[in-house]
């Protein structure tokens, strides 16, 4: 759906927005007044996709659907598809992330927003919890990620003949993974983490390594603001053959055939990001969805939509289920 027809039905559904433009002598928005506005939605696509792809915009018809008057806003990195496409190849992810940062807090409905929901395909569910732990300004209230790299990739993807920009791109990556140039502005490179390079991806990671607060010195602001989270939802492709490994989009740690769960790892012992605290109350699910990478059906979008989107006041009329710690995760 456009944007102007979501603005439109934003500023006639009798929404918090409309009613903070009326007249200064309204009576003040009561609790229900509020529970009944649907909180923006942002979407970062994936690598190869564009903010202007009908594919994205159908995604954001189905979000307003389930929650009429919702304002889908997508994330772009140019207004010109072709061009912002190409970013999601060519780019440096620290800046690509600096830029949705001020382009939200810009906008003059999402700053003005008591909170927005995140959704994020693919690489733009790292992205967005990039945009959360630096940022956050809306805050985030519950972010969706699908077969997003949260713990890196281990390889590289195979491009089809005809997509020039992806070839040359990947054929910058073999090789150079590590060097500064590629570091700066090949973005899948951004994310690549082979164990086997560990020491060589903690020292030049231009990305994934700070996020993940991996490196020796730990960001206490990014455990605190992903901590403040009601929910991550991260959904896993069961035949995902795209992600290598497909783990990777619950913060797996995969080995050769040795995969270590997020919960036996350092990273939520030590909550490095704050997954531990968000376990801990509820917020955090691990979901499969089927098929291979981004085979998305109607339906598992719209139940998706319908559980972790809407109201503000949703999330406390069915409150989470706290996640209890047996002796082995103490």
């Amino acid at each position: 759906m456009a944007i102007s027809k979501q603005l439109k039905l934003l500023f006639t559904s009798g929404s918090l927005i409309a009613a903070a433009l009326a007249s200064p002598a309204q009576k003040p928005l009561s609790d229900d007044d509020i529970d009944d506005t649907p909180l923006p939605l942002v979407i970062w696509h994936g690598l190869g996709d564009s903010y202007s792809a009908a594919g994205l915009r159908e995604v954001g018809a189905l979000a307003d659907a389930v929650n009429p008057g919702t304002l889908v806003y997508f994330i772009r990195m140019d207004d010109d598809g072709s061009r912002d496409r190409s970013a999601t190849f060519l780019g440096n992810v620290t800046e690509q992330v600096a830029k949705a940062c001020a382009d939200i807090a810009a906008h003059p409905i999402l700053s003005t927003a008591p909170a927005i929901d995140a959704l994020g395909f693919s690489q733009g569910g790292q992205f967005l919890r990039g945009y959360i732990e630096r940022c956050n300004s809306p805050p985030v209230r519950n972010l969706v990620t699908f077969g997003s790299q949260h713990n890196g990739i281990s390889a590289f993807r195979d491009c089809p003949w005809s997509d020039w920009v992806c070839r040359g791109a990947m054929a910058l990556l073999k090789g150079n993974a590590w060097t500064q140039f590629v570091q700066s502005r090949l973005v899948p490179a951004q994310y690549y983490r082979n164990p086997d390079e560990y020491e060589q991806y903690l020292e030049h990671s231009n990305f994934l390594a700070d996020i993940n607060n991996e490196r020796k010195f730990k960001n206490q602001t990014y455990r605190e603001n992903l901590a403040k989270l009601e929910n991550l939802v991260l959904y896993m492709f069961e035949d995902d053959t795209t992600v290598v490994p497909k783990e990777t989009a619950w913060f797996d740690e995969v080995n050769g055939t040795e995969v270590t769960p997020l919960r036996a790892r350092r990273m939520y012992s030590e909550d490095w990001i704050g997954l531990r605290e968000l376990d801990r109350k509820g917020g955090l699910h691990f979901r499969t969805a089927p098929g291979d990478h981004m085979q998305l059906t109607d339906q598992l979008l719209n139940e998706t939509f319908a559980e972790f989107f809407g109201p503000l006041k949703k999330a406390e009329k069915s409150a989470p289920r706290p996640f209890l710690l047996g002796a082995g995760d103490l």
